[in-house]
């Protein structure tokens, strides 16, 4: 059958019988689109077919036109993303306690601690927490306020108007390292660390944190399949 007669006759009849437009934003339905939408469905089936076995189904000589046929949809791309594993491998979460009180009232904004992140062992109330260098092995800095004190414990369990979250923590190499590999990995981590200025200035060696610091205990992202 003459594909000018299905596409000028038999495609737009089957149009009206469905009550559908014979054209969309995409020009007019036509036998051409039909096939583009059966190999595309193909490429990103649950068990997809390969680019040549679709370059074979669709007779093309040539890999390069079967590429126009096959692409990928957001679906697919979102599930690759997934199964490529870059937030199980690169990001990790953390507790952080949000002063709601100090927000609404300003004091925030005059410079009074409204973030609490939750080393495990004390708080941090930097702000840019996940800027930090040291944010993986505390050097307690001026930032840093232990559990045991009567500063961490009475003040935070007076507040009754505090919000848990969890807030992402991106890992670079050597931090990833250290939660993977365990302490000479944090060892090693720690000395690199040794004379970078933490946020207030000083830098770990000069505030003489212990060699074998406590590794900020970071959560696995619990992902849902897309």
């Amino acid at each position: 059958m003459d594909t000018t007669y299905i596409n000028r006759t038999i495609i737009p009849a089957l149009c009206r019988k469905a009550g559908v437009l014979a054209a969309d934003a995409r020009g007019a339905i036509t036998s051409h689109r039909a096939r583009s939408t059966i190999a595309s469905q193909l490429y990103n089936a649950k068990e997809p077919m390969t680019l040549f076995e679709l370059q074979a189904w669709l007779g093309h000589r040539s890999p390069e036109s079967t590429q126009h046929y096959a692409k990928l949809t957001p679906n697919t791309l979102a599930r690759a993303y997934n199964d490529a594993g870059y937030f199980e491998r690169n990001v990790r979460t953390i507790e952080v306690l949000v002063d709601r009180d100090a927000v609404t009232s300003g004091a925030a904004a005059n410079g009074e601690p409204w973030q609490y992140y939750d080393l495990g062992h004390g708080y941090c109330t930097y702000t840019f927490f996940e800027q930090c260098p040291h944010r993986m092995a505390c050097a307690r800095c001026d930032f840093y306020t232990p559990k045991t004190s009567s500063k961490g414990q009475h003040p935070l369990e007076a507040k009754d108007n505090l919000q848990r979250m969890l807030a992402n923590v991106p890992l670079t190499d050597d931090e990833r390292a250290a939660v993977d590999d365990g302490q000479a990995a944090l060892d090693q981590l720690l000395e690199r660390l040794a004379d970078v200025p933490t946020p207030s200035g000083a830098t770990p060696r000069q505030i003489s944190a212990p060699a074998q610091a406590t590794l900020l205990p970071v959560i696995e992202i619990n992902r849902r399949p897309t």
